[in-house]
């Protein structure tokens, strides 16, 4: 049975002490798969510098909406750079983490849909799909965050379809998703996947549980977004790559099915998305 976490943030600092320990209890958990997405341009170098040195390990590049003071055109023009002009650029298989935060809103909302605009522009350029993050003010399921978010996307995502872009079958995923279904379900229209955490295991999280168990799988990922949210019995605790066994427990229990058809399925999804198993032949 192979499992794949597709957001774990294993570059922060709280994995220096046991990094290659967690690796090889992922590993034994089933974990075929981690990709480690950027928030910035420096992390997004050291993503990079990271999954070049472990074959379970892959990278994405983005600014995150919180670092949105940072973009400007030398960012844009080193992400380019570091995505697809050097040694490890296979390795690179997303932009992101990028989107909207209006919850923080570190940075104005303006200028979170402009730079949000400019890293989607690049994801088509570099035929990558894109790692989305939605957080609405007051942590609601449902409002302006969500709404901006989708006709940002509906706009991308006819554009694609128009100019003929091969990216418009596989655009991205809405990471670690606590939404609306309503949100899921139009951001499924446009070919995004939905990205399920550890919250889905908690016991105070109907809606969401029941939300999850309304998606289809073929339109699920599972991630930990660890070191954040473990799932139960880990809440509280930091998260990492082998508790995403936990998550699709429940998403089996959910969808009244197997661990084992959840694991296929998502595995198969992630693949489909971001095709790491092209990439690990990639001169």
């Amino acid at each position: 049975m192979n499992l794949t976490d597709t957001h774990c943030h294993l570059d922060l600092d709280r994995f220096d002490s046991d990094r290659e320990a967690v690796l090889e209890r992922a590993a034994q958990a089933g974990v075929t798969h981690i990709l480690i997405p950027g928030l910035n341009l420096d992390s997004s170098r050291a993503v990079i510098s990271l999954a070049e040195s472990h074959a379970l390990l892959h990278s994405a590049v983005g600014v995150h909406p919180t670092e949105a003071m940072s973009w400007d055109q030398e960012t844009r023009n080193n992400l380019i750079a570091i995505a697809s002009g050097r040694p490890g650029a296979s390795k690179v298989l997303a932009i992101g983490e990028i989107g909207l935060d209006y919850y923080w809103d570190s940075a104005p909302q303006d200028m979170q849909r402009n730079v949000l605009r400019q890293q989607l522009d690049l994801a088509a350029e570099l035929g990558l799909p894109v790692i989305l993050h939605m957080r609405e003010a007051g942590d609601a399921s449902q409002g302006a965050c969500a709404l901006d978010l989708l006709q940002i996307l509906e706009e991308w995502c006819a554009g694609l379809r128009s100019r003929k872009n091969p990216l418009a079958d596989r655009p991205g995923v809405l990471h670690s998703f606590s939404g609306s279904l309503e949100t899921a379900q139009a951001a499924m229209r446009l070919g995004f996947y939905i990205g399920v955490t550890g919250p889905v295991t908690f016991k105070n999280t109907a809606r969401l549980q029941a939300i999850v168990a309304a998606l289809p799988l073929e339109r699920i990922l599972i991630e930990t977004d660890a070191p954040f949210q473990a799932p139960h019995p880990n809440r509280g605790k930091r998260n990492e790559p082998a508790f995403v066994r936990l998550t699709a427990v429940k998403i089996a229990l959910l969808h009244n099915c197997s661990l084992e058809k959840v694991a296929a399925i998502t595995s198969e999804n992630a693949e489909r998305l971001f095709a790491w198993e092209k990439a690990a032949h990639t001169p």
